[in-house]
């Protein structure tokens, strides 16, 4: 036996190691390609409800503009920048929600939408109990034009928006109203310290199918102000975490070393197996036949089966041996001797005892062991010695008449 791989052992695995080989790479380019669907506000998704054209649109038109996945303990403080909240999914710390009061105090600009967003915003209820945000549902089913309602750079941008409107801010507030009713003000601005909120009723006017709309873009774009200003686009809240997309390419690059670890350990055991001793494989025992027809014997045996037994051997001689005469299967004892004393020639009434004894055997249930024994015996005798055998012939002794 050769000690290493045969040259088509060497040939098999270069092509199975290729095949595994591409079909990781595949997976590995694949995984990188497949575009978010889903209905969140996300710059990851392609959805209809998604922000993917919008923050594209950023990147392109110059703005310095990024996606914030880490939290929002580590917005830069004092930077003028516009931090953009788009319906975010969860709630803040109180640290957090602290953090976010600092960074718009230190001169940012926060860009909020929808109830979820108001949260975040420290002071989100006034005194009384009234939440600056109000939820509409039935009204937020479809979309709608929006006026203006106030002079402003915005507003002068954009006299009519589109969005829907889910929510509207509390018309007691001290908040400037842009867009909306007096009652309904869907769209505010209102400042704090060096800085500036605007709250939208909903991310509509960001999605990839509303930021078509007309007047969503400039709406859009006057929000944002100078282009000058980074652009800081919340990820976090949507679950775009900086640790757990580091975890998650730690983890498929994990499944990609198990799988190389795999295909080297089949080739060492394969290599193993080839040079190892090879042992000789069992051969099978002659006595399972016989333990066979012991089981089979015994099963009949405590049933109190013996004339079965007898039954189907008898039976079986008698459709042989009338096969060979050519007569009636139902012929009598007597007629079978008959008929096997004309064709052969014998002396004795050995074959007739030996029928009619079957004959009375295979009708006693009290027949014993023993004696079906001496009887299955028999028949098996007188079937080797006239030849009934498939493919035999009657031994010299007996010679068949004329």
């Amino acid at each position: 036996m050769p000690d290493g791989l045969t040259r088509g052992d060497r040939k098999l695995l270069a092509i199975a190691g290729g095949v595994s080989f591409v079909v990781i790479a595949l997976g590995v380019v694949l995984s990188f390609q497949v575009g978010d669907a889903s209905e969140n506000p996300t710059t990851y998704s392609v959805g209809s409800n998604g922000t993917k054209a919008a923050y594209l649109l950023l990147v392109r038109s110059g703005y310095h503009v990024r996606r914030w996945e880490e939290s929002m303990l580590d917005l830069p403080a004092g930077e003028a920048g516009t931090f953009i909240l788009a319906e975010p999914q969860g709630a803040p710390t109180p640290e957090e929600r602290s953090a976010l009061a600092g960074f718009i105090e230190e001169g940012g600009r926060v860009i909020a939408t929808g109830t979820a967003a108001a949260f975040f915003l420290s002071g989100h209820s006034e005194p009384g109990g009234h939440m600056y945000a109000i939820p509409d549902p039935i009204a937020g089913l479809t979309w709608e034009r929006i006026p203006s309602i106030s002079l402003s750079s915005i507003t002068r941008a954009a006299s009519e928006i589109t969005l829907a409107p889910q929510a509207y801010w509390y018309p007691e507030s001290s908040a400037m109203k842009l867009y909306g009713g007096v009652e309904k003000p869907r769209v505010v601005k209102y400042a704090r310290g060096k800085g500036e909120v605007i709250w939208w009723a909903s991310a509509t006017p960001l999605t990839n199918a509303g930021l078509r709309e007309p007047g969503n873009l400039e709406f859009f774009f006057a929000c944002l102000g100078d282009a000058q200003r980074p652009v800081f686009w919340d990820e976090y809240f949507h679950g775009h975490r900086r640790a757990e997309a580091a975890a998650r390419r730690r983890s498929r690059f994990t499944w990609i070393g198990a799988q190389l670890a795999l295909i080297v350990a089949a080739t060492l055991f394969t290599y193993s197996r080839r040079s190892g001793p090879v042992v000789v494989p069992k051969s099978e025992s002659r006595l399972s036949p016989l333990e066979f027809v012991r089981t089979l014997g015994a099963v009949y045996d405590r049933a109190g089966a013996a004339s079965i037994a007898v039954d189907i051997g008898y039976e079986r001689f008698r459709y042989q041996l009338t096969q060979r005469l050519g007569i009636a299967a139902g012929s009598s004892a007597d007629q079978i001797d008959r008929a096997a004393r004309t064709r052969w020639n014998f002396e004795g009434s050995a074959l007739c005892d030996l029928l009619r004894a079957c004959e009375a055997a295979r009708k006693d249930p009290h027949v014993s062991s023993d004696a079906a024994v001496v009887l299955s015996g028999s028949l098996a005798d007188w079937t080797a010695r006239l030849g009934l055998r498939p493919g035999a012939q009657p031994p010299p002794l007996i010679r068949e008449n004329g």
